[in-house]
């Protein structure tokens, strides 16, 4: 009988059973693509990701990322969960950096022992179309009052697009109620397939921006932790100086929502040739198992 390991984590977790779920195999260079959707749609968790390859010693690894109905280029929370569990049981426990390999390119991991924190370095973020604020409200059920008219409803993108809504407050976020119809309809033209509408008004008032993430294109209603919609989302505040500064070192709350709460810690800036944004969280480790092909 052939059999597959895998491991289970929580990413952007402030403890176990919150953050985002992800699915890690591992030593999965032999499965073809459609085993991999296969599993990805039996885990059935916004992502699951399959490590391909490995050169362990200078720490680079390929990696494939399935959501429960197609493969994505880049993906955030499970660069984080992956990278954590190729330390914990790949590589030695002490090891500083990794690199993951993406369709995307490449993404860098670095831990922070300390504040037991990994943190991905995120590419050059591209501004795309700006959108139909109103358009973009008949999607979410929202009155068009709700989005905050200083900022642009724009698509963004530091590996996979996302479409940034800027509201007026956590009242609006908690507003929401998607109209699939008419948000198939909206993606139909755009890059971007995914919606992300942030606040300045948080549960917690430590924390700066509460954000939620829907994308139903990629069979997730709504994300509980959205690591590359938030670089991307860096990069927007720092363009359009949201926070009034070039440079931002923020906690966003994702997930609270949908009972799934999550902390993500941001920073980025731009030196007026490049921006550097880095996307980090905690892990905890889950579950590991057997995988029967």
């Amino acid at each position: 009988m052939k059999t597959i390991q895998y491991s289970i984590v929580d990413v952007f977790a402030q403890r176990k059973y919150t953050g985002n779920q992800l699915a890690v195999f591992k030593d999965a260079g032999s499965l073809s693509d459609k085993e991999m959707q296969q599993m990805a749609k039996e885990i059935n968790f916004s992502e699951t990701t399959f490590i391909t390859s490995a050169s362990p010693q200078k720490g680079e690894y390929d990696v494939r990322i399935f959501t429960p109905n197609e493969e994505v280029p880049f993906a955030g929370h499970p660069t984080l969960g992956t990278a954590y569990v190729i330390r914990e049981e790949l590589e030695k426990k002490d090891t500083e950096e990794l690199t993951l390999h993406y369709k995307a390119g490449p993404t860098p991991v670095t831990y922070d022992d300390q504040k037991d924190v990994l943190w991905m370095t995120q590419g050059q973020p591209t501004f795309g179309e700006v959108l139909d604020k109103k358009q973009v409200a008949d999607v979410l059920n929202l009155d068009e009052t709700y989005i905050d008219t200083r900022f642009p409803v724009q698509e963004v993108s530091t590996g996979l697009p996302v479409i940034l809504v800027p509201l007026t407050s956590l009242e609006a976020a908690k507003e929401i109620n998607v109209d699939k119809e008419k948000y198939f309809k909206l993606i139909e033209d755009t890059e971007a397939k995914a919606i992300m509408v942030f606040s300045p008004e948080t549960y917690h008032e430590d924390h700066h921006v509460n954000v939620r993430d829907f994308a139903d294109y990629y069979g997730v209603p709504e994300d509980a932790a959205t690591g590359s919609a938030n670089g991307c989302l860096a990069a927007y505040l720092v363009k359009y100086r949201y926070f009034n500064q070039q440079a931002i070192d923020i906690c966003v709350e994702q997930g609270y929502e949908i009972g799934r709460p999550s902390l993500l810690y941001v920073k980025a800036s731009y030196d007026g040739e490049a921006f550097h944004i880095k996307v980090g969280g905690k892990v905890e480790m889950i579950a590991r198992g057997e995988w029967i092909l």
